[in-house]
């Protein structure tokens, strides 16, 4: 029997992705998007159209946090599993406009909490992110480290999405996995994410801006890595019996999963790779740490891949060469 899923942020850079992949294993998926202009929404709506072009793809566009969107549709259809990445994202955006991260995030999650408590699916699957682990200085971060001091009110808002879902597994037996992302990249991305900013200006002659004077370093993953982990976490269901290092909650039907490479990368690393993709050296202007970012993520993809047996793996080189690739196709540059 076709199984059937329900994928929030459908038109997204990681949404986008992850339906491909659910229609290419033979999923029907009902896509929701809300089409928001955070970035140039030309991108989501090619995203969409080559969606729509898929038979069992189902497009809804509509705003998570809009009263009885998601009651409806969960009243609809009977959804095998439910992967909610719809957020308003970014760190730096989170300073100038935290409204929407209250509304996009919080009330977002509370709406799909609700509609699932009413009609439980089979698994649940939100995304976290890698910011949650804010503060903490001891890496490679694992899934049972405590997380208690976010930096930017975006990761104080997916911490917090974490503990609602958690509460809810354990009032409403409601399975749930919270993935934490850890620097996504590679084609169709946000134009905001540091390779396609990097990208735009060194193809155009401009300088680029490398904060805390490039002394970072990021667990980079590479989409195709994270959407097949996405996939292979769907039959990972929470349960009683807890794996090795798990994260299981020992109250609630709830686990928290990173998805990285587990092997960060320094930024100048990351740039000399984007600049031996475009051909062309960059022009460097360094500048301090800005406020509520990090110095450096590492993931321990250990738990990833005892549940799933895979782990993200793409070396940055390639990654970078197929994100530069398309970027030049798309551009036409």
């Amino acid at each position: 029997m076709t199984r059937t899923a329900l994928v929030t942020g459908s038109a997204g850079f990681i949404g986008y992705f992850t339906v491909q992949a659910l229609l290419a294993a033979g999923w029907n998926v009902v896509g929701l998007d809300a089409m928001s202009d955070y970035y140039d929404v030309t991108l989501k709506e090619r995203r969409r159209a080559m969606l729509r072009q898929s038979q069992g793809y189902v497009d809804v566009e509509e705003r998570i946090e809009t009263p009885g969107v998601l009651n409806g549709l969960f009243a609809e259809y009977e959804f095998d599993a439910v992967i909610h990445l719809a957020a308003q994202a970014g760190v730096r955006y989170s300073i100038e406009a935290p409204r929407t991260y209250v509304e996009a995030n919080l009330m977002g999650t509370f709406e799909l909490l609700e509609a699932a408590r009413n009609t439980p699916p089979k698994h649940m699957l939100l995304a976290s992110t890698s910011s949650a682990y804010g503060a903490n200085t001891q890496m490679p971060y694992v899934e049972t480290d405590r997380s208690d001091h976010q930096m930017s009110f975006y990761a104080a808002t997916k911490k917090a999405t974490e503990n609602m879902a958690h509460s809810y597994a354990h009032l409403y037996a409601l399975p749930i996995t919270m993935f934490r992302f850890f620097t996504v990249y590679g084609a169709w991305g946000r134009p905001d994410m540091a390779h396609f900013k990097f990208t735009k200006a060194i193809l155009n002659g401009d300088p680029i801006d490398i904060y805390n004077h490039g002394d970072m370093k990021r667990d980079f993953t590479y989409i195709d890595d994270l959407t097949a982990a996405i996939l292979a976490l769907i039959d990972a269901v929470p349960g009683d019996t807890p794996v090795a290092n798990d994260s299981l909650s020992p109250v609630a039907p709830h686990r928290v999963v990173n998805i990285g490479n587990g092997a960060p990368v320094p930024l100048m690393e990351f740039i000399a790779a984007i600049e031996q993709a475009c051909g062309r050296e960059a022009i460097k202007t360094y500048h301090d740490m800005q406020p509520g970012d990090v110095p450096a993520t590492w993931a321990d993809a250990s738990l990833l891949e005892t549940l799933t047996g895979k782990r993200p793996q793409t070396p940055i080189q390639t990654g970078i060469q197929h994100f530069v690739d398309w970027y030049r196709d798309y551009y036409q540059v």
